[in-house]
C-alpha cells in the first residue's frame, strides 16, 4: 500500500469504528481486523501503520467525529505529512478542501468532563486517560516460577506484578502457554487485593466475566477453598473454565445466572460467603487508554441504566456475604455516580453495614473506599470499597 492509501484504509476503518460506537456495534480492534481478513494483500507494516494511524485519531478526538475523514483531517492538521498524503492519487484520499473542517480534539465529550469534575479527578489528570496503556501481567504461584521475560521490570508493591515492553507477543510465550503468566493490568491486580482472599475461604466473584480477577484470587487462596465464578453473559464466562484449566486453578466452579432470577439460582450461598466481589458493568472510563472509542459509545442514558445495575449487583451480593464477612465493590470508573457514590447509597440503605479502610499498595482515598488513576498511579482507573455486614 502507497501512504496515501494508508490514510484512505484508516479513514474508511474510522468510518465503521464511528458507525458501530453510535449503533453499539463491534469494538474497534474486531473491526481492524476484519477489515484486513478482506484484504490480504495488506502486509503487516501497512496493517500495523494503518492500525497507528486509526488509534491516533481516536485517541485524540473527545467526542465522536461526523466521519472517518473528518477524524484524519484532525490529525493532518499537525501533521504534514500526513496532510501531504491527501492528494487525491491512486486509493488516496481527495485533496483537502479550503473550507472543509477537521473534527475537534478534546479528552472525552463535554459533558463527561463536566462529570469528571464532579467526581473530583483533577483537569491536569485528564490527558492521562487516553495515553497508551502499558502492558503489564501477574506472575501465578499456582505454576511453577517461569523463566525470565527480557524487558520486564517489577512494578512497585505488587510482588506478583510485570511490566513488560509495548508491543510484546504475550500469546508466544512459554510462560503463557504453560499458565505461568496471566495479562493483567496492575490496577485490576490491586483492587482484587482488597477481598483478602487466602486459603479456605468460601468466595463469591458475582460478575466474573472472562475470569481475570478470579484467576488471581484463585492463585491468593492457593487453590484451597471454594470459588465461585458467576455472570449473566454466557459468551464471557464460557471463557473462564478452559483459562482456569491452564492456568491450574482447580477451586473455580462457573455458573450462569439467568438476569432477573439471581438470587434463586444462588440460594444455596445465601448468608455464607466469607467475601463476595463484585466488579461491577460500568462505563469503563478507568480502561480509555485500553478501549478509547469506547468515549464515543456513552450516553448520559447509558450511565444512568449502568447505575440501577450496579444497584441491582450490590443487593445480590449484599444477600450472600455471611454476617461479619465482607463484600468487595470494583468499578473500573472514575465517576463518582458509579463508584463512591454507590458505596455511598449502599451504606445508607443497609444500615447493618460499615465500610473498612483499605491498605492498598496504590490508590488515594476517595469516598468510602480507594481511587486509582492512570496520571496517579500508572494503571487504569478504579474505584474500590471493602464491605463489612454485622448484622
Amino acid at each position: 500500500m502507497t501512504p496515501s492509501a494508508r490514510v484512505q484504509a484508516a479513514i474508511e476503518l474510522l468510518d465503521a469504528i464511528i458507525a458501530a460506537a453510535r449503533d453499539s456495534g463491534a469494538a474497534a480492534d474486531t473491526l481492524i481486523a476484519r477489515y484486513f481478513a478482506e484484504r490480504r494483500y495488506a502486509g503487516s507494516k501497512d496493517r500495523r501503520a494503518v492500525r497507528e494511524l486509526v488509534y491516533a485519531a481516536v485517541r485524540q478526538l473527545g467526542e465522536r467525529p461526523r466521519s472517518g475523514r473528518a477524524a484524519m483531517l484532525a490529525i493532518a492538521a499537525t501533521d504534514p505529512e500526513i496532510a501531504a498524503q491527501f492528494d487525491g492519487v491512486g486509493h488516496g484520499p481527495a485533496p483537502i478542501g479550503a473550507n472543509e473542517a477537521a473534527a475537534k480534539p478534546g479528552v472525552a465529550p463535554e459533558w463527561m468532563l463536566s462529570r469528571l469534575e464532579k467526581s473530583a479527578l483533577a483537569e491536569n489528570e485528564w490527558p492521562a486517560l487516553i495515553e497508551r496503556a502499558p502492558l503489564d501481567i501477574r506472575l501465578n504461584w499456582l505454576k511453577d516460577a517461569p523463566a525470565p521475560i527480557d524487558g520486564a521490570e517489577p512494578i512497585p508493591g505488587l510482588p506478583d506484578a510485570l511490566r513488560l515492553p509495548s508491543g510484546t507477543n504475550v500469546e508466544a510465550l512459554q510462560a503463557y502457554q504453560d499458565g505461568a503468566i496471566e495479562v493483567q493490568d496492575a490496577g485490576s491486580q490491586i483492587v482484587t487485593l482488597a477481598a483478602r482472599a487466602a486459603p479456605g475461604m468460601r468466595l463469591v466473584d458475582l460478575c466474573a466475566g472472562a475470569g481475570g480477577k478470579t484467576l488471581a484470587l484463585a492463585a491468593l487462596m492457593g487453590n484451597e477453598g471454594t470459588l465461585l465464578a458467576t455472570d449473566t453473559d454466557r459468551a464471557r464466562l464460557s471463557r473462564l473454565d478452559p483459562r482456569a484449566a491452564r492456568a491450574g486453578a482447580t477451586i473455580v466452579e462457573t455458573r450462569l445466572l439467568n438476569p432477573g432470577h439471581e438470587t434463586e439460582m444462588l440460594v444455596d450461598w445465601a448468608r455464607s460467603a466469607d467475601c463476595v466481589l463484585i466488579d461491577a458493568p460500568c462505563s469503563g472510563t478507568g480502561t480509555w487508554r485500553r478501549n478509547p472509542e469506547a468515549r464515543w459509545r456513552l450516553t448520559p442514558d447509558r450511565i444512568d441504566r449502568l447505575v440501577q445495575t450496579q444497584r441491582h449487583v450490590l443487593e445480590i451480593g449484599a444477600t450472600l456475604v455471611k454476617p461479619g464477612g465482607t463484600l468487595v465493590y470494583i468499578v473500573c470508573s472514575l465517576l463518582d455516580e458509579e463508584g463512591a457514590g454507590q458505596v455511598s447509597q449502599f451504606l445508607a440503605d443497609h444500615p447493618g453495614w460499615s465500610a473498612d479502610s483499605l491498605d492498598l499498595p496504590a490508590g488515594r482515598p476517595h469516598g468510602a473506599g480507594v481511587r486509582l488513576t492512570p496520571a496517579h498511579d500508572a494503571t487504569d482507573g478504579f474505584f474500590v470499597a471493602r464491605l463489612t455486614c454485622a448484622c
